[in-house]
């Protein structure tokens, strides 16, 4: 589980630091519990202007030191020359991942945003719940949109706690497994995350699909918790 508190300057305060410290907390807490559960240090990260300086000098963390990170812009308001800090973080040899655009309420006028960072090689991540409906129709919509595109690399739980926000990813896989074959739903939360952790190369699947376009069923295609996203330590 990869452990992905918020920072955000001003409401936030997180950091490489802090964060790691209560990673190892708990995981020793774990051990002493005999629970058998691997821990790894992330977080999800809001946009600022100096991101790319504070990933390069670990201020900030990535996913288990590798090249990706959690990427997540604002909610309701699409902040300006987005596309231009994604293109920089990439330039700088760092991974955005999109955090669950699916629930940005500024995705409904600005779909062609979510489009062009997918193509400049932003990976696409998603939350469990939104695939089932728990965040309402919108995000419903666009998540079952973006997997027919063939533009989602991960589903995330972004568990929250053990009452509110629960841990749980079987009934968004068996969802989007109905939408794209078994094979690729399980690609979304074991192989990719793997990957990532593992800091293997990975190009987004919505990026590699467009360069092979598919005459027939265009868009469609077949092929852990809170994997990467959301809550505290």
């Amino acid at each position: 589980m990869a452990c992905t508190p918020h920072i955000m300057p001003g409401m936030y305060e997180n950091g490489s630091a802090n964060i790691t410290r209560a990673v190892q907390g708990l995981d020793q807490a774990l051990r002493r519990a005999a629970i058998p559960l691997a821990l790894y240090v992330g977080a999800d990260i809001h946009v600022a202007p100096d991101l790319p300086e504070q990933l390069a000098l670990g201020s900030v963390p990535t996913l288990n030191r590798s090249r990706y990170f959690l990427f997540e812009p604002p909610h309701h308001v699409l902040p300006p020359r987005l596309e231009d800090l994604a293109l920089r973080l990439i330039n700088a040899g760092f991974i955005p991942i999109l955090t669950h655009p699916e629930r940005l309420t500024w995705i409904k006028a600005n779909y062609d945003v979510v489009e062009r960072l997918n193509a400049a090689g932003c990976l696409i991540q998603l939350t469990a719940d939104s695939i089932v409906g728990a965040f309402g129709r919108t995000a419903l919509y666009y998540s079952e949109k973006l997997i027919d595109e063939g533009r989602v690399d991960i589903i995330a739980s972004d568990t929250h706690g053990t009452t509110r926000r629960r841990p749980g990813l079987s009934q968004a896989v068996a969802a989007a497994a109905k939408r794209c074959g078994e094979d690729e739903a399980r690609n979304m939360v074991l192989k990719r995350p793997g990957h990532i952790l593992a800091n293997r190369p990975l190009e987004p699947v919505g990026k590699a699909r467009a360069k092979k376009p598919n005459p027939g069923n265009v868009g469609r295609f077949a092929g852990l918790g809170r994997l990467f996203k959301g809550g505290t330590a």
